[in-house]
């Protein structure tokens, strides 16, 4: 056991997407910030979304008015400071067979609308299908359908990218780091942490419980806490398939059970397909999907798209799980995407006091920022000095490039003009304006080191190691890109292999 001297104005447990952004957040306004991960940021549930920044339009039909208000303004605002990683996508809603009648989707479109205000993002429309090239690839294109817009997102990119902010704001990020349990302490929280180097003990005024689907299970390792709010898992799942249509557009598939299924565009040449949801009683680390699950997501497809697709056909499947808040409903489906912060102030707990607790339940990605916002309100009486919000207008790493993501891809091809314009643009799209600090002075392919597959070149990983946490193949090829879906079979070892190399000669020298 390592007694450290280390002392925190907030320990944040958790590296997904919430943990990230009030890591974010809080360094920025100046606070002391140590955000520790057990695994890889965004390993769990933050990586397993079905990677949309949006509304949410099925939640008008709970009556969420609120919820689906904030997570408008919050697009917008993401799109303003992410605009290399989030875009905007059309979203196609069939209405052919649908449970709902045309007349009341059209009205909850027409709130949503209101909802969202005159943003950058254009005002839904209603089309006939028949020949319209939105139509292409459906097996029955017939009768009218809805269009509206929302945005896609790098959702792991998305919290790399705010823990990145956070640590290049002085915050302290580990992963790999395992949180073992904390008391109070003289009005702070004495905390152990482990790692492969062993137990090491650090102190914190605040302690922020961010542990998404083990936020319940945290509190067994906190002295004398209590959880303020019971959570309920759900387990969503996705499958990635062949193209299953041409263009760029989205599908909203209405089923009679009346749950709603995407069919997104996905990495160039594929089509993602989710969600389920279904109730989870297990361990949230490592879910998968269930024979249930594959069949009703491709009894959809089946039903919704010409080409003839069958189970020898997935590419790829994930599967995450969701700490939705427990309010009761019947249905997982109607269950509050909407979050709760539970503050514990510790000063009814033997005197102690002093050390809060920061608990985090619910939530949805489109909703981080302010969620971190909020968190920040609420720890204001602990640190009286605290400057106000900063993050709705200051972007993200990357993003901070002018005029459009083309516009700068473009620039990119003026500069770079012996490099393969794929990869230029994979890049932009990734790293935004640090995409040129990235390939220094690199002119040729060979600039660049060993190339591992599709594109993805020694520089790069080199630069996913040393700023961006990377520790694995995973890390690299499912998280930091989705390149895993178009490297050759045995990719990943080799990779894992030169990781483990670049790591052990970084730990020698």
């Amino acid at each position: 056991m390592v007694a450290s001297d280390k002392s925190f104005d907030l320990l944040i447990v958790g590296g997904g997407i919430n943990g990230a952004g009030i890591a974010r957040d809080a360094a920025g306004r100046g606070l002391k910030v140590l955000l520790v991960e057990q695994d890889d940021l965004a390993a769990h549930t933050s990586s397993a979304s079905t990677k949309l920044i949006h509304g949410g339009l099925r939640y008008l039909e709970q009556g969420e008015l609120r919820l689906v208000r904030e997570s408008l303004v919050e697009r917008g605002r993401l799109l303003g400071i992410a605009p290399h990683i989030i875009a905007p996508l059309e979203f196609v809603v069939l209405q052919s067979g649908a449970p709902r009648p045309q007349w009341l989707v059209g009205l909850g479109l027409l709130i949503y609308d209101r909802l969202g205000g005159r943003g950058r993002l254009p005002r839904s429309r209603t089309i006939g299908l028949g020949d319209h090239p939105l139509a292409a690839g459906l097996r029955d294109p017939r009768g009218k359908a809805f269009v509206y817009s929302d945005c896609r997102v790098a959702d792991s990119r998305l919290v790399v990218l705010n823990a990145l902010d956070a640590a290049e704001r002085g915050a302290e990020v580990r992963t790999r780091t395992r949180f073992v349990r904390a008391e109070r302490r003289n009005g702070q929280w004495l905390a152990t942490l482990s790692d492969r180097a062993g137990e090491e003990r650090v102190r914190a005024k605040v302690l922020v419980n961010a542990a998404g689907p083990w936020v319940g299970e945290l509190f067994d390792r906190i002295d004398g806490a209590r959880p303020g709010r019971a959570v309920r898992l759900v387990k969503g799942s996705h499958l990635v398939l062949p193209r299953l249509y041409q263009g760029e557009h989205a599908f909203v598939i209405q089923n009679p059970d009346r749950r709603v299924v995407f069919a997104i565009p996905f990495e160039r040449d594929f089509t993602l397909v989710g969600t389920t949801e279904a109730g989870w009683h297990g361990p949230p680390g490592n879910p998968t999907i269930d024979q249930h699950e594959i069949r009703y997501l491709l009894d959809t497809v089946t039903r919704t798209f010409a080409r003839p697709i069958g189970a020898s056909d997935i590419r790829w499947t994930y599967s995450g799980i969701r700490p939705l808040i427990e309010d009761g409903a019947k249905s997982l489906s109607r269950v509050t995407r909407d979050y709760v912060l539970d503050l514990d102030l510790g000063r009814n707990n033997g005197g102690s006091g002093g050390a809060a607790l920061l608990s985090v339940f619910g939530g949805k990605i489109t909703t981080y920022r302010r969620l971190a916002e909020r968190a920040l309100q609420r720890l204001a009486p602990i640190y009286p000095r605290l400057p106000g919000p900063w993050t709705g207008a200051s972007a993200l790493p990357g993003g901070d490039f002018s005029g459009t993501l083309g516009d700068y891809r473009e620039r990119l091809l003026e500069l770079y003009p012996d490099l393969p314009a794929s990869l230029l643009e994979r890049l932009a799209a990734s790293y935004g304006s640090r995409t040129r600090p990235l390939l220094g002075g690199a002119r040729v392919m060979a600039d660049l080191g060993e190339v591992f597959g599709s594109d993805l070149t020694q520089l790069e990983v080199d630069y996913l190691i040393a700023n961006e946490w990377a520790r694995s193949a995973d890390d690299i090829l499912l998280r930091r890109s989705k390149l895993g879906l178009h490297v050759a079979e045995g990719t990943a070892q080799r990779l894992d292999a030169y990781v483990r190399s670049r790591l052990a000669a970084g730990s020698a020298s």
